[in-house]
């Protein structure tokens, strides 16, 4: 499966973005897609999971309640919608799938994307 990702930018703080990702190459609805954002100097970490369906989500601590990640398997596309940013949002975000199986902790990949710049000014 081949993922893009797109939609980052430059926002201040408090503010909104959306990224989305398009995947293809297979069969969108049989993988759990996810985003991780890697910040300079940092190592990659997880930000949000989603099943195959839509039907469980996974988020990091540091994002909950403030992120929404969402998918339509008719387009192939995985969003996460970030409201309420703060500068240590800045990072690469980037998207990843893996083949849906029973138990996932939604926090494994196999899969990755391009990342997508996002910077939050303060």
């Amino acid at each position: 499966v081949q993922l893009q990702a797109s939609g980052g930018g430059l926002v201040q703080a408090g503010g909104s973005l959306r990224l989305s990702c398009v995947a293809s190459g297979r069969t969108f609805s049989l993988y759990d897609m996810g985003w991780f954002r890697q910040a300079p100097g940092k190592e990659r970490e997880f930000v949000a999971g989603i099943s195959w369906g839509g039907g469980r989500t996974h988020y990091a601590d540091s994002v909950k309640g403030r992120f929404t990640i969402s998918r339509d398997n008719d387009k192939n596309t995985v969003d996460l919608q970030m409201n309420s940013l703060k500068p240590e949002d800045t990072a690469v975000y980037y998207c990843a799938a893996v083949l849906a199986r029973s138990g996932s902790s939604l926090r494994e990949y196999d899969y990755w994307g391009q990342g997508t710049q996002v910077t939050v000014s303060s």
